[in-house]
């Protein structure tokens, strides 16, 4: 999906031009001072390396972070925001608009983060402003499968598993399967149901996909696509929402640390798609520890002191 050889040379030179300003100060020096703060995340990569950066970010400016990061499923991440658990962790705006709103995948606005974070701010949760990169809901099989069969969009692989229903076996994730953003969604959307749902650990979705079942449930920027030699399924009735990260807390905290959104503003902003990526790769794929990663990013984009 996106060429990982020219995202690691980009890397290389970030880290060339970074170590030039080896032991610098913190751009963000002492603005949290004092500050104790509790990060939270939701249980996969993507969402544990991005409450590792928001840590780094915010310790970096003087704050003392906790790690509450990997907790299991969304309701339960958002509940320990509300409930001052964890301060801070990072959403998206189709989880916000449908499973914390309440709203349809139907009657989704035109501008969606706007929506979603005047709404929630009634709630007494702010949405900081939104990173470029989305990571939505896909289905994929193997490249070898989709070209034996034909397959490109969701319309089509509705069309075959009608035909075919010994061949519809889907892989998914205890939440995949029981949100209305989901599974029950997505056939409702397409007008049909897979054979069998095999439920899975997401991060098993990606090697038992070929094996287990022909379909799986995939995030759009996760590595493992890419690594495990699979396609993913154009979604040609546009069913899955907009999913835009961006760091969510407590209003209180923020008005208590108004400096955080001001840290994390340039952060967010460099966050795309292929940064995350290959981000997410250098955990899943190459086994490096997602604190690290994050901590090495920040440093090679001169957001904190090296």
């Amino acid at each position: 999906m996106f060429s990982t050889a020219i995202g690691a040379a980009a890397a290389a030179t970030l880290l060339l031009s970074g170590c030039g300003d080896s032991g610098g100060e913190s751009p963000n020096a002492g603005l949290l001072d004092g500050a104790e703060l509790t990060a939270g995340s939701k249980e996969f990569t993507e969402s544990i390396v991005l409450s590792q950066i928001t840590s780094k970010a915010l310790e970096d400016a003087g704050a003392s972070i906790e790690d509450q990061t990997g907790i299991s499923g969304s309701a339960t991440v958002r509940e320990a925001l509300e409930s001052d658990e964890v301060d801070f962790y990072w959403d998206y705006t189709g989880t916000g608009w449908v499973n914390i709103l309440g709203n349809t995948t139907e009657d989704v606005p035109e501008d969606l983060f706007k929506a979603v974070s005047e709404a929630d701010a009634k709630n007494g949760i702010a949405w900081l402003d939104p990173a470029p990169f989305e990571n939505t809901y896909r289905i994929a099989v193997k490249k070898d499968f989709a070209e034996k069969n034909g397959l490109e969009t969701m319309s089509e692989a509705a069309e075959f598993i009608g035909a075919n229903k010994d061949q519809g076996k889907v892989c998914a994730a205890s939440e995949f399967i029981n949100r209305d953003d989901g599974l029950p969604g997505l056939e409702k959307a397409y007008g049909f149901e897979f054979t069998n749902v095999v439920e899975l650990d997401l991060n098993l979705i990606y090697t038992q996909v070929g094996q287990k079942c022909q379909f799986g449930e995939v995030f759009s920027t996760d590595a493992r696509i890419k690594a495990n030699d699979m396609k993913v399924l154009e979604d040609d009735k546009d069913f899955f929402v907009q999913y835009q990260g961006a760091m969510t807390l407590r209003q209180e905290t923020l008005d208590e640390y108004p400096e955080i959104a001001d840290i994390m503003a340039p952060i967010s902003k460099k966050l795309t798609d292929e940064v995350m990526m290959e981000l997410n790769g250098r955990v899943d794929t190459e086994g490096e520890m997602p604190e690290d990663v994050a901590q090495e990013w920040l440093e090679e984009q001169n957001l904190i002191a090296s």
